[in-house]
Formats: structure tokens, sequence, C-alpha cells
């Protein structure tokens, strides 16, 4: 259940806007790897699809490099 109430939290602040980029694409990847992106409100498997069509995310939910890349120029 741990695990859970953590993806609960980070999507209640995700929802409040306050998640940075990396936690961000790092919660996606947790949606899309868990299938739960195409099962939560409809927002969320849009984002996904973005994500996923933007290159930053594989259709199994894993980081790319290039998505790698662009959190390393964000951070810089």
């Amino acid at each position: 259940m741990g695990r859970m109430k953590d993806i609960v939290i980070d999507l209640i602040t995700y929802e409040e806007g306050q998640l940075g980029d990396r936690e961000t694409l790092d919660l996606f990847s947790i949606l899309v790897r868990s299938g739960m992106a195409w099962t939560l409100q409809g927002s969320y498997g849009r984002t996904a699809n973005e994500l996923i069509h933007a290159g930053y995310l594989t259709r199994d939910g894993e980081i790319t490099p290039f998505g790698e890349d662009i959190l390393a120029e964000l951070a810089a």
C-alpha cells in the first residue's frame, strides 16, 4: 500500500501544479508502466499520449534518452 499512497500524493501534487519537470515525467512513467494512465480521468491518458508521441516516454513507460536530455537541459 505504501507505493500506492505515494502515487496518490504525487497525483494530488501534480493536480496542484507543484511537481517539477523530473517529478512529472517520473509520475507519468509510473502511470504508463502500471496502466493507470489509461484508467484515470481523460487528461492523464491524453498527457501520457503526448509525452509518448513527443518522444519523452516509450509506449512501455520508460523515460527515453531524449527525455533525459531535455530534463538535463531544463535543469541547467
